[in-house]
């Protein structure tokens, strides 16, 4: 599978720990964050993440940030995107098994690396319920 991720200056060690983790799965990564801990501006590394997943160049992205806030709110802004910011591995579920979330926002800065870890791959192995949940996923989008 492909996935799309991005960070910024707060997730580059997150980041790299968690693409050594989809490679070892047999993943291709498209790294569009940043590799250094030097200040950068997190869109800049986010809107590439997003415009992969909506295009279908990537079929699930991860962005990591800080609070994961800003991340996913710039995420959010693109067609088809469900950007989750999660916290915990329940989270994580609840978010593919009801949401579709294509998208998992990570707050690098209160949770652990291996809270993130973890949380990946629940993000992956987790599937969408659909049923009930698939009428409510269509009515997300503006347009």
């Amino acid at each position: 599978m492909v996935i799309a991720i991005g960070n910024d200056h707060a997730g580059t060690a997150y980041k790299f720990a968690i693409i050594k983790q989809l490679e070892a799965a047999g993943h291709e990564l498209l790294n569009f964050g940043t590799d250094t801990d030097d200040s950068v501006d997190y869109p800049d590394h986010i809107h590439p993440v997003a415009a992969a997943v909506s295009s279908q160049k990537a079929s699930l992205g991860i962005i990591i940030c800080g609070s994961g806030n800003g991340a996913a709110m710039t995420a959010n802004k693109y067609k088809d995107i469900r950007a989750a910011l999660c916290w915990n591995k329940e989270i994580v579920a609840l978010a593919k098994q009801h949401n579709n979330a294509n998208i998992l926002s990570l707050p690098a800065r209160y949770i652990s690396l291996a809270q993130a870890l973890e949380m990946v791959e629940v993000y992956l192995n987790t599937p969408f319920e659909g049923g009930r949940h698939a009428n409510r996923v269509h009515k997300i989008a503006c347009s």
